[in-house]
């Protein structure tokens, strides 16, 4: 599995050689539904863990959803059977919406679980090795070549509270074969759908507001735009710096590295909060993959043979999270120590 990022529709930094110094590298993960193992770069799929190492834990609080409560297999049966109803639908669409087993494996679950009390196990997000995505690079001294991301999955206060991992694969010898979950989660949005990861590097500017004043007026001026030649999209010439937001600066959806996403709010510093450096962007974990002022981003091959989603998820919403409402959670790491604590941050 690879995809393949096309071509920006022209060299930004042709008409703007100013932005050629600001150039970053992002690692564009691109998660598809599959079945990944301990030994894959995965979304939502099985760790590498230590089996004499504890699990984590979260101690709260956790807030009770308003509807019935919900465990990691309910909302995985619930997937299920979503998808084989589509598939019948496909087949036949004089099908049943639903079986009767399908029925009542739903009025079993939407009866809900009970609360639990206490603490509740942290929910695999993420499983990154450095030989696949060779700009993943721990911080400080460490030669740690494997990150792994977990969540809770409630509020803590408005997204999941997020906890980082590296370690050496290699230390490895003995694996936990099986990890606790939570009881519940606060919605079916905070479990990701297992995924298959194929990185593919792209190169990413800063967003338009955190550019110098000068360069942003340049970016307004429609007539320095003309240099772009025939490439040009003439439909932004009211808003010329939506082009460069929407076409030539961030790349959308999951990736490492590269440069921080703005929009819901205006850049505020980020600084660590135990020593001060300024923090490194290190993993946007995203709602979707893309959205429609993004659209010019999707892979060649979706475009192609479009990956099939459950009915009513949203367009390249392949890992089936829905973080704040649709927005994505940036994680940026001090370069200084892994040890220190890392930032979180939606936009």
């Amino acid at each position: 599995m690879s995809f393949t990022t096309p071509p920006r529709p022209l060299d930004v930094t042709a008409v703007f050689p100013r932005l050629t110094p600001l150039a970053r590298t992002a690692t564009r993960l691109h998660p598809r539904p599959g079945s990944p193992s301990r030994q894959d770069s995965s979304v939502g799929g099985p760790l590498l863990w230590p089996a004499d190492q504890p699990w984590p834990y979260c101690e709260g609080p956790h807030v009770r959803p308003a509807g019935a409560a919900l465990s990691p297999d309910d909302v995985r049966l619930l997937r299920r059977n979503q998808a084989a109803a589509a598939d019948r639908e496909r087949r036949d669409p004089r099908a049943p919406a639903a079986t009767p087993e399908e029925l009542a494996a739903e009025r079993r679950i939407m009866a809900g679980r009970p609360w639990p009390e206490g603490p509740i196990a942290m929910l695999p997000v993420a499983q990154l090795y450095v030989r696949d995505i060779p700009l993943l690079r721990p911080p400080g001294q460490s030669e740690a070549d494997l990150l792994q991301v977990l969540w809770c999955p409630f509020d803590h206060p408005a997204h999941p509270r997020t906890a980082l991992f590296w370690r050496s694969a290699a230390d490895v010898t003995d694996v936990l074969d099986a990890p606790p979950e939570p009881p519940v989660v606060q919605y079916s949005g905070y479990l990701p759908e297992p995924c298959l990861l194929a990185p593919e590097q792209v190169t990413e500017f800063p967003h338009f507001m955190e550019l110098s004043k000068e360069l942003q007026q340049q970016l307004r001026d429609w007539s320095r735009w003309q240099a772009a030649g025939p490439a040009l999209d003439s439909s932004y010439e009211v808003a010329p710096e939506e082009l460069y937001m929407d076409m030539l600066s961030i790349s959308p959806g999951w990736k490492v590295g590269g440069w921080t996403r703005w929009g819901l709010t205006d850049p505020v510093p980020r600084l660590c909060p135990e020593c001060g450096t300024e923090a490194d962007p290190l993993l946007t974990i995203a709602t979707t993959g893309w959205d429609h002022s993004s659209e010019s981003w999707a892979p060649e091959e979706e475009q192609a043979n479009p990956t099939p989603l459950l009915p009513g998820a949203p367009p390249a919403n392949f890992t089936l999270l829905n973080i704040a409402r649709g927005y994505d959670l940036q994680l940026h790491i001090c370069p200084v120590s892994p040890d220190h604590p890392h930032i979180e941050l939606i936009q």
